[in-house]
């Protein structure tokens, strides 16, 4: 998959995405032939403890997507650019996604904004640098923002979108990342948008639709309400755990070696 062949999915079929953050989950998104593996900045509150995503630096981006670009999957391969690094001077900007692509193995980039942020996506398309845009709720933004909520219910506001999605379409990007957006306006947007919409908590109306690895298998305990688990690993994961204690405490693991078998007498 490439950001052309996946552009070009748009109108033929539902663009499938997953956010991952380490090579065992690259191989098994890939094994399911996921379109795309997204290395979200969400690593920060869906692994590494943060209550969002704003503590998560470049170093921490890169880390994450080289352990998935380890995996060699089919899928593109994109990541976030993290908090602030967006707004540098656009030497620093092209600096930091350089060292997504090349020292992360990353095929791209997505970065959160629209209207405004339009001439710096520009600037490094003609860099050589794929962007996926990102648009409605954006995590980065969150204290600016107070907390999370739907985009796109007031007239003013989906009009605001509708910008972003046209500024980034010119500026170059292949996809665009629609968070929380109200469905019937994420619906319109995908219809009248030239690149891909992709969905998250934005109806089933989108060309594609993206979830965090952790929301599928359910392994966090408190996943978003547009999320839908499709399997309880949580739960097996601590009655593993729970077995592996007892049999330690109980002496059960490990076995005790087999009594060795006497050496045959030669004669």
């Amino acid at each position: 998959m490439t950001t052309q062949t996946l552009r070009a999915l748009k109108g033929r079929r539902p663009i499938v995405c997953v956010t991952a953050y380490d090579t065992p989950t690259a191989h098994g998104a890939d094994a399911a032939g996921v379109d795309l593996i997204l290395v979200g900045d969400s690593v920060g509150n869906n692994v590494l403890g943060f209550a969002n995503t704003v503590p998560v630096t470049l170093d921490m981006i890169v880390h994450h997507a080289a352990a998935v670009a380890r995996a060699k999957p089919e899928a593109l391969l994109v990541a976030d650019l993290p908090f602030g690094d967006a707004h540098l001077k656009p030497g620093d900007v092209v600096k930091s996604c350089r060292r997504l692509v090349q020292e992360g193995g990353m095929e791209a980039v997505k970065i959160e904004g629209g209207v405004a942020l339009a001439p710096q996506i520009e600037r490094l398309v003609l860099a050589g640098i794929p962007v996926m845009g990102h648009i409605g709720l954006q995590p980065q933004q969150v204290n600016v923002l107070g907390g999370y909520r739907k985009f796109g219910q007031r007239v003013s506001e989906a009009d605001a979108l509708r910008a972003d999605v046209a500024a980034l379409e010119n500026a170059g990007v292949f996809a665009i990342v629609a968070e929380m957006v109200d469905p019937r306006l994420a619906a319109e947007l995908s219809r009248l948008a030239r690149v891909p919409i992709i969905g998250i908590g934005s109806g089933p109306d989108c060309d594609g639709q993206i979830l965090v690895a952790h929301d599928i298998l359910g392994i966090n305990e408190r996943a978003p309400s547009f999320a839908k688990a499709y399997a309880s690993l949580a739960e097996t994961m601590r009655a593993a755990f729970t077995a592996y204690a007892n049999d330690v405490r109980s002496r059960v693991f490990p076995a005790a070696p087999a009594k060795p078998v006497p050496a045959p007498q030669v004669e």
